[in-house]
């Protein structure tokens, strides 16, 4: 059987090993990443479609939420509830998806601002 090189929690993974709380300094810290660093990473990069396909079938994961980053890229997180596992991905504009970051542990959370002190 042939070992295939697309591999969600690589070692290569750009941005592995960083702890998130929430997704807007995902966001931020994504769209900081040069598009070209994540095309070089090629075991971490392939065309949406499989990538999307790959994170269904290999890990139950769904996307959960979407943003656009840095030169019209889109940013996508995806997730499974049943296991926990997340995958960020970054799509640039010419539909190359390259993989961010994974882990486990995934919430979803629904968080309100915190009250602003009144001006004196």
């Amino acid at each position: 059987m042939e070992e295939d090189a697309f591999q969600p929690a690589s070692a290569k993974a750009v941005g592995k090993g960083l702890v998130m709380k929430k997704f807007g300094s995902v966001l931020a810290v994504t769209a900081l990443l040069p598009l070209a660093a994540l095309a070089q990473q090629a075991p971490n990069c392939a065309p949406r479609d499989t990538v999307v396909e790959r994170l269904a079938s290999s890990y139950g994961e769904t996307r959960r939420s979407i943003g656009l980053g840095a030169n019209n890229s889109v940013v996508e997180v995806f997730a499974s509830l049943e296991s926990g596992t997340w995958t960020i991905t970054v799509t640039t504009a010419q539909g190359l998806t390259c993989l961010v970051a994974s882990g486990q542990a995934f919430e979803t959370l629904a968080e309100s601002l915190p009250a602003r002190e009144k001006d004196a």
